[in-house]
């Protein structure tokens, strides 16, 4: 199956989802340049990482939002967003064997629209626009050594499910993310899917 296939197949966990998921694959089937920045609203992935027993999530430091968040990046053309999320948590964290957790069609465990405020990147002015935002999640043993990305990041440590919403700036993000992907992490580990 492609990636529209696998977001129709997803099955949305609440209302934001099911909002989300139609703008996805509104965008997925008329906007042939989603995969690419150029974009208004163009694709994303996230790698949310855990430990095998689901109680620590992998997080960095993310410069421009000035806050510890999750780990993820642009699709830059790419329409395998497991293999791009793969790819970024190696560049942004030094883990470079993840196992990615079944956790449903092609593999996705959420599914969001993230709003990004313009701002400055690499001394380039970036305009307001969406991510389409698909979630994998992995597992990844907390004693692989980690390193920071410093175009990127200034800090990447495992922290207890719970510690994120002390450690976010982004109350949105712990509201509609976190909140959410914890709850799955749990539910994928009391299936003993993570193990």
């Amino acid at each position: 199956m492609g990636l529209a296939e696998d977001v129709m197949a997803y099955q949305p966990v609440n209302e934001q989802e099911h909002v989300d998921r139609e703008l996805i694959l509104g965008c997925l089937a008329h906007d042939p340049h989603v995969a690419d920045r150029s974009s208004l609203a163009h694709l994303t992935t996230s790698a949310w990482t855990v430990d095998a027993a689901g109680e620590r999530v992998l997080l960095c430091y993310h410069n421009i939002y000035d806050s510890w968040s999750w780990v993820g990046g642009h699709a830059d053309g790419e329409l395998d967003l497991a293999a791009v999320a793969a790819r970024e948590l190696a560049e942004e964290t030094g883990v470079t064997r993840a196992r990615l957790v079944d956790a449903g069609a092609g593999g996705i465990a959420s599914l969001e629209v993230l709003t990004v405020d313009g701002h400055v990147k690499r001394g380039h002015y970036v305009g307001s626009h969406l991510h389409l935002n698909v979630t994998y999640l992995f597992v990844a043993d907390p004693s692989l050594a980690l390193r920071k990305k410093p175009d990127e990041n200034s800090g990447v440590r495992w922290v207890a499910l719970d510690e994120i919403f002390a450690l976010s700036s982004e109350p949105w993000m712990c509201e509609r993310v976190y909140e959410k992907l914890i709850a799955r992490t749990r539910e994928l580990r009391d299936a003993g899917l993570l193990g």
